[in-house]
Formats: C-alpha cells, structure tokens, sequence
C-alpha cells in the first residue's frame, strides 16, 4: 500500500461500517474504531442533507476520545422519500422494488470533530445512482443473499449489488459510505494529514 500523506494525528473512526472501515485502510489512514450508538430516526419532514449531516456530527461527538473522531452517515432518497434500511425480507423486496429501472439519490455526510478545542468540519454530498430493471424473481433472488438487510436502500453497491447498478454520477465512494476524496482534503485543512516529504532528494 502506498500512502500519499503523513499523518500527525490518529483518528477515531465512529462507525461499525465494515464498509467505512475498508475504505479508511485502503488509503493508508491510521485510525482505531469506537461504535457510536445513536438514535438514527429521521425527524418529521427531514431533508435528507441535514439528516446525514446531523447523524454524522451525533456520531462524532458521541465519545470521550480527546482527539479527531469521524462520524459518518449515508441514506438513499427515491422520489424525495428517505429510503433507510430494511426491517425484513418483504421490506427489501419492496424498496428494490421501486428503485429498479430507475436513479436515484444516495447523500452521505461525514463530520470530523476534536473534542479537547471543539474544533468541527461538517460536509455532505450526493451522489446519484441508476439500477437496472429486475423481475420479482431476481429481486426475491438477491434479497436471499441477505446481502441487502443492512443497507440503506436495501442493496450493495461494493458487493453482488454491484450487479444492480448500470451507473453512477458523483462520488462512487459516497455512495459504498464516505466521500473518501472529500474527507482526505478535509483533513488536509484541518491539518490532521498532509503530504509526504519527497525523500527522493529532488528539487
């Protein structure tokens, strides 16, 4: 792996994400994972930019770690409707059901926060995503895999869902679970990394 900055501080990641996780090592990012636990309902009448965005700042402060934890928050919007994640198999069937032939939106926020200064960088994007047609039966098909039951919109796009999706405008890291670009160069301004010193001896 290479890693194309320096780091002056570790980061606490506050999610459970597999997925998150994956793609915080992928870059080379040096961090350790403390679950925050909150209440993810969306309130009434919600947009779905200030729910990311409000989910991903509870999540960070949601620790005692003195120094960086990133909170992180993504949901799939069809139609102006927050689609979150399933509650049963019949459920999954029935949102693939109304995303299939069409795009849709998935908004994904993180928020990087210090809790010893209180210093905070809250940001959200959209990304927007468009699934193949599928019959009932290769809907029923993959929600057997059990692949979509904690999914936002009840699929995956890094996984077999992968499949599903003909294409994607925007980040293609927002929509697995972070806007990996953004939150580097977010942490470019905070400091938090920078770039490696060119040790080849070059000018």
């Amino acid at each position: 792996m290479i890693c194309l900055f320096e780091q002056s501080e570790e980061i606490i990641l506050a999610s459970a994400s597999p997925r998150r996780l994956e793609l915080l090592s992928q870059v080379g990012l040096a961090f350790s994972v403390q679950p925050a636990h909150v209440d993810e309902t969306p309130l009434p009448n919600e947009p779905a930019k200030e729910m990311v965005e409000r989910l991903a700042y509870a999540k960070a402060v949601a620790g005692d770690f003195p120094g960086w934890r990133l909170g992180a928050d993504t949901t799939v919007v069809l139609d102006g409707e927050v689609l979150g994640k399933p509650d049963h198999e019949a459920h999954a069937q029935q949102m693939l059901g109304r995303l299939q032939g069409r795009m849709h939106e998935v908004w994904g926020a993180f928020c990087l926060f210090r809790k010893r200064d209180g210093r905070t960088f809250v940001q959200s994007h959209m990304s927007r995503v468009w699934i193949v047609p599928m019959s009932a039966d290769e809907i029923a098909r993959y929600v057997a895999t059990r692949e979509p039951m904690d999914k936002a919109g009840s699929y995956a796009i890094q996984g077999l869902g992968t499949q599903l999706v003909s294409r994607v405008e925007g980040s293609y890291t927002n929509v697995v679970g972070l806007n990996v670009a953004a939150c580097v160069a977010a942490m470019r301004t905070l400091g938090i990394v920078g770039s490696s010193p060119d040790k080849s001896g070059s000018k």
